[in-house]
């Protein structure tokens, strides 16, 4: 008696008020409820399992089975890992969980260890399905009597809309994600609640049963044997005695709680439409009960609750009134005042339309336009012949006589909006204060921000300049008030109100050079979007052309040169510039060289020689004043300064700063550049490090997959396509046969050899995918190394996918193989479950009133047959292993092209999974084997990572004399979660004052203010250039 009354109040000091306050809002969205049912339905399985199964689990424990379901679980948990604990995309994250749940279930539920525990999913299986399309057919029944009701004018009047046909068939047939919409949620409801009231019937059924037969249930069987073990031994234990007693608490629940309704006597106008009387046991039962089965109670609670919900808020206007609950609406506006940045561009996606256009887009400016058509030559034909005016388009003299002056230089941005944002506002933050040898100094913004290219990734559009450049610049700085996003500027530079003058603008202002990646549509996004618009945020844009002269006080210079795709100027530029240089730029004059691509590293690393008109123009016309050259197009920071040498000096300091947002790039592969036009450089900063830039690679072995799971569907075909032809294995006994574990690894890998070999000599689907293969490895592998190392290289790295994909071939295929010798699998054709259940279902469901039969009248067949084949459908491994079995006794000719299709679908649907994680593995492995051993691959490599962090931006200050000091910030780590800045919103902002005036210009700020990038920058390296130095070409 004592652990019943204990029971008994346990359950009395259930505060059901304070249970519904927790598990609903003060306005609870009407289909809010299926979410709460469906974590009651979790619980309450964890629950019942626990008790019932427990002792089974330790008792019939079976290496050989529980081997194949660690195998099968661990491998779904791998293809599962991406998508755990975040949505990437609601409908990939949607597909894979039911596809992982279909599949794995229907794995599941032929091993025998579930049927050892007592549990027999088939009847779990075959109940939900039922269940769940009875449920559909009933929900499609009543939405079209509903719509037809509201035709007549009887409903849906106040709610002012009538029901949709695309959201009835959301309601009955599909499982979709609650937009974010509001109005969305008014049209839009998934189907989990059909699926959590079949979860709940089935897990009724399997744990409470029919109470009556319950109740005769033998006193002395309620408990295992392992519990009165423990009893005996551990009556003192208070933790055991608890689990005692959970056993008892679930019967009180299941007899309490889920008790008989009620017979048919007790509804006479209903009797008729009602399945009653479950019987529970095994064979026949003497006392038939008329009781009204509580899962079909529970049945009719869901679908009534459904039906009153939907009716209410559609006749009513609910949810018009009553939109959400206070929390959510708290949720929601929260997440309304967070910036909805991009993610970062993924370089490896099989499904990406905007990486194919970038390469349709390349290969046409590479094969079509290279060449032939320059948009470079296009601008100096539209330039006009005055000389003074064109030198106006291309020249900008108007901050020679600035004091005190600041300059910023960043290149590569437009990639992930986090990172691109976290360095834009760095940029529009009045002052930085920032550590410099020991000492805390002010950095005021910059006068002109010089940006290196690559504006956005990965192909220039219209959405990417708007979405990866212009939104996070104008949320760090935002634009004049006056100014129209989608208006042209016709005269350039259009000045605010008030100022004349392009010399009196006190404002930011920003230049520009393209990258490659501007380049890929021919410069024409850029030109619109840069030549022909005055501001990016704040900055104002004055330059009308691709590439430009810059003034600077204190006799500096600043060259932006436009490599466009061929790596060098072109003659009207080299004009331009020479001519330049002999009337306006003294012999004392200093100047710093901008190009997009560092041409020293690249030619170095490619042991090419590029650029030959930049040489002459700073060999040959500039002798020796150029003291810097600046470059992005590489996104991590590099500093190299000359060394004493016998050669002359023409560049005293070589600047890779491309960190403006793109994806990180290794440093370590640069390690040994010293020479460039002849003269010895050393390394004198480099961020990341080398030795943290190597440690990065390592994340092409852990987390290629996690940050590339677009590539599953490459990777999944290509290893399928390798073994097509090896389906199926029909002669497998031998590996099983062996009594040491060495003889059947042994057996294993002599068969995994016997595949390799038919594929080479006999297979014609697989050797092409092999063939094809190898041809794309080989090309893969960068002209870098000789020709003979990369034959080597990509014979190595298919071989290693063939091998991978013929052990997963044979792993699946011994698991079915298996199964068929246990009779799990090919017992009775291709519909077992439906009719394992058709056999049951009079048994444990009787039908005396003939209902399913007038509804099998009623559809036209139509419901048996849904039920029997989607029961086929669910069934999987039972279609594969009955198909694999007739093509082994009766040879693939047999086989119907429609029965060929069945069958390699349901193979491809494991092997997918298998698969996917494997070849990621693979593939990562390979990545990080050439960037740290064969210092290759350098781009594929790192953009496999998609790393936002270490994001950084060069500061230079001209000092009163005429040396620059530089500066390069960093931040190591870029915040992923921002919120409204309080400061930014509190600051009155007054009509028509330009926002670089203001104390607090930037929109948002990172949640933890300890991660924000003002409060984390710092400078990672530091350095002094002398304008008087060197006029002699001595370092």
């Amino acid at each position: 008696m004592g652990p019943d009354k204990h029971s008994t109040r346990l359950l009395n000091t259930l505060k059901m008020e304070r249970v519904r306050t927790i598990l609903t809002h003060t306005y609870p969205y009407p289909h809010e409820h299926s979410r709460h049912a469906i974590i009651a339905v979790f619980l309450g399985c964890l629950f019942f399992i626990s008790s019932d199964n427990m002792h089974t689990l330790i008792e019939k424990f079976s290496l050989k089975w529980w081997s194949m379901y660690a195998c099968l679980l661990g491998f779904f948990y791998f293809f599962s890992s991406p998508f755990i604990g975040k949505t990437i995309r609601p409908n990939y994250s949607n597909f894979s969980r039911w596809y992982i749940a279909w599949i794995l279930v229907a794995a599941l539920y032929h091993l025998p260890n579930f049927q050892s525990m007592g549990l027999d999913l088939r009847m779990n299986l075959s109940l939900f399905l039922t269940i769940y399309i009875s449920s559909i057919v009933f929900l499609v029944v009543f939405n079209i009597i509903f719509l037809a009701l509201w035709y007549v004018g009887l409903v849906s009047r106040v709610a002012g809309r009538r029901p949709e046909i695309l959201t009835i068939l959301q309601n009955c047939a599909v499982s979709s994600q609650t937009k974010c919409s509001f109005y969305l949620k008014l049209k839009i409801y998934s189907l989990s609640s059909l699926q959590v009231l079949s979860m709940a019937c089935c897990i009724f059924y399997s744990h409470c049963g029919n109470r009556a037969i319950l109740r005769k249930k033998p006193p002395g069987r309620q408990y295992s044997s392992l519990f009165s073990f423990w009893k005996r031994e551990h009556r003192h234990n208070t933790w055991i005695a608890q689990l005692i007693r959970m056993n008892k608490l679930k019967d009180q629940v299941c007899s309490s709680w889920f008790a008989p309704v009620g017979s048919a006597s007790d509804y006479p106008l209903l009797s008729k439409w009602f399945i009653y009387g479950e019987i529970a046991c095994n064979g026949s039962c003497p006392d038939s009960s008329s009781e009204i089965s509580p899962i079909y109670s529970l049945w009719a609670t869901f679908i009534g609750l459904y039906i009153a919900n939907y009716v209410v808020e559609r006749s009513t206007g609910w949810a018009l009134t009553h939109p959400l609950s206070v929390d959510k609406v708290e949720k929601l506006k929260k997440e309304q005042m967070k910036p909805n940045f991009l993610d970062m561009v993924p370089w490896y996606s099989g499904t990406s339309a905007d990486l194919f256009k970038t390469v349709f887009d390349l290969l046409v400016s590479v094969t079509v336009f290279l060449g032939r058509f320059d948009m470079r030559m296009l601008q100096a034909a539209m330039t006009k012949s005055c000389d003074g005016t064109k030198r106006e388009e291309l020249l900008y003299d108007h901050l020679a006589n600035k004091d005190d002056f600041w300059f910023d230089f960043m290149a590569d941005t437009g990639d992930g909006g986090n990172s691109s944002y976290a360095v834009a506002k760095l940029l529009a933050q009045p002052t930085l204060q920032v550590s410099v040898d020991g000492e805390t100094r002010p950095l005021p913004r910059g006068n002109v921000l010089l940006i290196g290219g690559d504006l956005a990734y990965p192909n220039p559009s219209a959405f990417t300049y708007e979405k990866r450049l212009f939104c996070p610049f104008e949320y760090a700085l935002q634009p004049p008030h006056w100014y129209k996003n989608d208006s042209i500027a016709v005269d350039k530079p259009e000045l605010p109100e008030g100022v004349k003058d392009l010399k009196d603008y006190d404002g930011p202002q920003c230049f520009l050079i393209p990258g490659n990646h501007d380049w890929f549509d021919g410069l024409n996004t850029f030109m619109r979007y840069i030549c022909h618009k005055s501001w990016l945020g704040g900055w104002l844009m004055p330059q009308k052309k691709s590439y430009f002269a810059l003034q600077l006080p204190k006799g500096w210079w600043v060259f932006g040169l436009d490599l466009a795709l061929h790596g060098d100027i072109d003659v009207d530029q080299f004009k331009f510039f020479s001519e330049l240089v002999k009337e306006k730029v003294k012999e004392d004059d200093a100047v710093i060289i901008i190009t997009h691509e560092p041409s020293w590293l690249l030619d170095w690393y490619w042991s090419s020689d590029t650029g030959q008109n930049v040489r002459h123009l700073i060999c040959d016309v500039l002798k020796y004043r150029c003291k810097l050259r600046m470059a992005g197009d590489l996104h991590h920071y590099m500093r190299h300064s000359c060394t004493q040498s016998d050669a002359p000096v023409h560049v005293q300091h070589l600047l890779v700063n491309g960190c403006g947002g793109a994806f990180l790039h290794p440093t370590h592969v640069f390690s040994k550049f010293s020479k460039y036009y002849g003269t010895s450089y050393a390394s004198k900063a480099a961020y990341p490090s080398f030795h943290d830039s190597s440690k990065i690679a390592l994340g092409n072995i852990l987390k290629f997959r996690k940050k590339n799971w677009q590539f599953d569907f490459i990777g999944g075909i290509i290893y399928f396509i390798l073994v097509f032809s090896l389906f199926p294995q029909c002669k497998l006994a031998h590996i099983l046969r062996g009594d040491s574990f060495s003889g059947h690894l042994e057996s294993f890998l002599g068969t995994v050899w016997n595949a390799f070999v038919y594929v080479m000599e006999q297979s014609y689907v697989s050797f092409t995918g092999v063939l094809v293969l190898l041809i794309t490895a080989i090309i893969f592998v960068p002209s870098k190394i000789s020709r003979k190392k990369r034959v080597v290289i990509g014979v190595l790295h298919v071989t290693a996918h063939l091998m991978a994909a013929l052990i997963l071939m044979l792993m699946l295929e011994l698991g079915i193989e298996i199964c068929i010798q246990h009779n799990l699998l090919a017992n009775s054709g291709y519909h077992t479950l439906y009719q394992w259940y058709k056999s049951v279902e009079s048994e444990h469901f009787p039908d005396p009133t003939g209902l399913r039969a007038r509804i099998e009248q009623w559809t036209f067949g139509l419901y048996p047959a849904c039920i029997k084949y989607l029961m086929s459908a669910f069934d999987v491994p039972e279609v594969m292993a009955v198909t694999r079995t007739n093509i082994c006794k009766e040879g693939m000719e047999s086989l119907s092209r429609s029965g060929a299709v069945i069958y390699y679908a349901s193979v491809f649907l494991y092997f997918w999974v298998f698969s996917t994680p494997v070849v990621s593995l693979v593939f990562g492995s390979y990545l990080y084997i050439c960037i740290n051993w064969l210092h290759i691959h350098f781009d594929e490599a790192f953009s496999s990572l998609r790393i936002a962090n270490y994001k950084s931006f060069t500061r230079f200050h001209i000092k009163e004399n005429k040396d620059i000091e530089v500066f390069t910030l960093a931040v190591d780590k870029v915040p992923k979660d921002w919120k409204l800045d309080k400061d930014w919103d509190a600051e009155p902002k007054q009509s028509g004052v330009m926002s670089h005036k203001r104390e607090f210009p930037s929109k948002w700020c990172a949640s933890s203010a300890q991660q924000d990038p003002v409060a984390t920058v710092k400078v990672v390296d530091y350095f002094l250039i002398h304008r008087s130095q060197n006029q002699n070409g001595e370092c």
